[in-house]
C-alpha cells in the first residue's frame, strides 16, 4: 500500500465572483521512502495540491489518505518546508527547531536532545544560539528542514524551499537534501518550478497541466546518485520535460 493516496481530488475556488477550477481530478499513488517532485506551469495548482496533502486546505472533491486514513487536517505526520523561511524571529535556532515538539509538551530535557541531533545533521550545531536574522538564506532553509524532520513526520512536503537561494547555494542545498533524505528514508514530495533540480533530486517528475491542473505526464528517473547535471541521460529527460512544458504555456 502507498504511504500517500491521491484520489480524485479537485480544487476549485471563487476569484471576483467566478468559479476557477485549480485542480481537476487528481489520482496519484506515493510510495514510502520516495522522492517525487512536482513540476508545470504557474498557476497549475502545484502548491494547491501540496497543501490540500498537508492538510492546510480542503479539497473540494476528492480525498488524499495517508497510510490508508483520510486526512483532515494538519498533523505531526506531515512536515512542512515553506519558500519563505517561516521562522520565529524571536526564537534563537534551537527554539526555532524545537518549537513543534514544545507543543506537544515533550520535556525541555528531551526536545533539546532532538533539536541538537537534527541541528547536526544540518550542519548548524555550532549555531544552536543565533537568531534567524544572524544566519544566510541557505542556512535559514536548513533550520527549516531541522524543525520539520524533528516531529519525526512520515512525509516532508516542500514548496519551492530553494527558489529564493542564489545558484551556487541552491546547488548545495540540493546536495544536502539529498543526503538526509538518504539517512533519515522519508517521503519527500517536492514542488519546484526548475526542471534541473527536478531530475537532479527526484524518483519520480509529475508533469502537470495548465489550470486547471491535471497530471499530464509521470517521468521516472532511473539514474544512480549523486547525478550528473549535464549528461546525455539527465540533457534527454530534460528536453522531454521542456517539450511538455512548452505544450501548456496558455493564457491561464
Amino acid at each position: 500500500m502507498s504511504l500517500l493516496a491521491i484520489r480524485g481530488v479537485s480544487k476549485k475556488f471563487l476569484a471576483e465572483g467566478k468559479e476557477m477550477v485549480a485542480l481537476q481530478d487528481i489520482d496519484l499513488d506515493i510510495d514510502e521512502n520516495e522522492f517525487i517532485c512536482f513540476i508545470g506551469p504557474s498557476g497549475c495548482g502545484k502548491t494547491t495540491l501540496l497543501r490540500i496533502i498537508a492538510g492546510l486546505e480542503e479539497a473540494t472533491r476528492g480525498t488524499v489518505y495517508l497510510d490508508g486514513m483520510p486526512i483532515g487536517g494538519p498533523g505531526p505526520e506531515r512536515g512542512m518546508v515553506f519558500q519563505e523561511y517561516s521562522l520565529f524571529p524571536w526564537r534563537t535556532v534551537i527554539d526555532n527547531i524545537v518549537f513543534g515538539l514544545e507543543l506537544r509538551g515533550v520535556p525541555q530535557a528531551e526536545r533539546l536532545a532532538q533539536g541538537r541531533q537534527y541541528l547536526k545533521m544540518v550542519g548548524l550545531e555550532r549555531f544552536e544560539s543565533r537568531y534567524p536574522h544572524e544566519l544566510s538564506g541557505g542556512m535559514k532553509q536548513r533550520v527549516a528542514i531541522a524543525r520539520a524532520l524533528v516531529n519525526h513526520p512520515k512525509a516532508l512536503l516542500m514548496d519551492e524551499p530553494f527558489g529564493a537561494l542564489d545558484a551556487q547555494t541552491r546547488n548545495t542545498m540540493q546536495s544536502e537534501l539529498l543526503r538526509i533524505w538518504q539517512e533519515e528514508k522519508k517521503t519527500v514530495v517536492f514542488v519546484t518550478h526548475s526542471v534541473d533540480e527536478a531530475i537532479y533530486l527526484a524518483d519520480r517528475i509529475v508533469i502537470m497541466s495548465a489550470r486547471p491542473g491535471r497530471i499530464k505526464d509521470i517521468i521516472n528517473i532511473d539514474l544512480e546518485r549523486p547525478r550528473s547535471r549535464t549528461s546525455p541521460e539527465v540533457n534527454s529527460i530534460r528536453d522531454r520535460i521542456l517539450c511538455d512544458l512548452r505544450s501548456e504555456i496558455v493564457t491561464c
